[in-house]
């Protein structure tokens, strides 16, 4: 680990509180989340490897604005806007696929190239004088970073993915990231849960419910595990295993097989590691494999939980084995945690809800929830304001702590 970045330590006397329970079920909030949270911020949309072959594509979709990122003939991995220049309509239909030399428009038949650039609109006789230069797809802001693909559809505050991530580029080097190969597994990761996407992070930000929530976990590594805080909304949670031989029947078998890689650092040979990042995505490393998820908030009260998954290039039989155990145990946790958003996400609802109280151990929620704060000041008001009012509310906020800022600067 990179230790240029030091950790954030939890204050002596820290307010305890989290977000108000408004901030929770706010359309106009939400509206706001859109443009400043979401659209401005780096989100994963696979992985080298989901491309193996020019032609190769896939999609992903968030709040409104749809991307196509595909691998052209040269081999290069480019980002698009999904969207035929002449009508708008979605080129790429499904979360991935393949093109042979080209990708046809199924509206109208126009015809684009594997990098973008339009070959030719059908009747072009019917277009008059149209100069096929200047209506190839239109790009997105894409950042390849350890074979990740990083997409952002607005620039943003964040700085480039490479520098973002420095903190943890010594530890996906040692995992092999770049050369992960990815791998099927139908439904691991896509389910929709009636909640606000707020309420996914708020348990997965916390390691505090490992030991009751999670039986598997808590039997795996749940002694020796740890949240740990970065600033710039990166964070590391780390469970070390193999120093109890299980009670469950999945822990057992998956010590069991889990092989000790003598090509990673001792560190992290017996390690479940994962990496978040702000708003809403998290890179997990296990000896035997990798993944990602992260939670698409597709409205208000209603949020995809999304991902995929990753072997290693030379994999032995018993990283298989283990990967499949994982594999069991994670699906276990995911719905524990499933089941806890909805409770807490019901909560927000509550007039009886007063405020969070949080514990130490849970100071990865307090430290997102300021994150989003800093963007978005009007989350600091403990009363709901007017929904017509929230947006310029939001807006005088931030010209006030720039002012702030500003004058303590000086």
């Amino acid at each position: 680990m990179n230790t240029q970045l030091k950790p954030i330590r939890v204050p002596n006397d820290w307010d305890r509180r989290g977000l108000p329970g408004w901030t929770y079920h706010s359309p106009a909030l939400f509206e706001l989340e859109k443009t400043e949270v979401f659209l401005t911020h780096w989100q994963i949309a696979g992985h080298v490897s989901d491309l193996p072959a020019p032609g190769d594509w896939l999609t992903f979709d968030l709040l409104g604005e749809r991307a196509l990122v595909m691998r052209g003939r040269d081999g290069k991995v480019r980002a698009f806007h999904n969207l035929c220049r002449h009508r708008g309509a979605r080129l790429a239909d499904g979360e991935s696929g393949h093109c042979r030399g080209a990708m046809v428009c199924p509206f109208h038949g126009w015809v684009y190239n594997l990098d973008g650039t339009l070959r030719g609109a059908a009747r072009p006789e019917t277009f008059g004088e149209m100069d096929r230069t200047e209506f190839g797809l239109k790009p997105i802001d894409m950042e390849i970073w350890q074979g990740f693909v990083f997409l952002r559809f607005r620039e943003g505050p964040q700085p480039s993915v490479a520098e973002l991530m420095a903190p943890f580029a010594e530890d996906f080097a040692a995992y092999r990231a770049e050369e992960l190969l990815a791998i099927s597994a139908p439904g691991w990761a896509d389910t929709v849960l009636p909640v606000n996407w707020k309420s996914v992070r708020d348990v997965d930000n916390e390691g505090y419910h490992v030991a009751l929530a999670h039986p598997a976990l808590q039997d795996l590594y749940g002694r020796d595990y740890r949240d740990i805080v970065y600033p710039q909304g990166l964070s590391q949670s780390v469970g070390r295993f193999g120093d109890a031989p299980g009670r469950l029947w999945s822990v057992r078998q998956y010590l069991k097989f889990s092989p000790e890689h003598e090509w990673l650092p001792e560190r992290l040979r017996r390690s479940w590691t994962y990496y978040g990042l702000f708003p809403n995505t998290v890179i997990a490393f296990t000896p035997e494999g990798a993944q990602y998820y992260h939670d698409i908030p597709l409205d208000l009260g209603n949020t995809r939980l999304g991902g995929r998954l990753y072997r290693h290039a030379h994999e032995t039989r018993g990283d298989r084995a283990a990967r499949y155990l994982a594999l069991r145990i994670d699906r276990a946790t995911s719905e524990e945690d499933q089941q806890l958003s909805i409770w807490s996400n019901e909560s927000m609802k509550s007039e009886a809800f007063e405020d969070f109280h949080l514990s130490d151990l849970e100071y990865g929620v307090r430290a997102h929830h300021d994150q989003l704060r800093a963007l978005l000041p009007v989350m600091q008001l403990a009363e709901a304001p007017q929904e017509d009012r929230i947006a310029a509310l939001s807006a005088d906020l931030a010209v006030a702590a720039r002012a702030i800022a500003a004058a303590g600067a000086k």
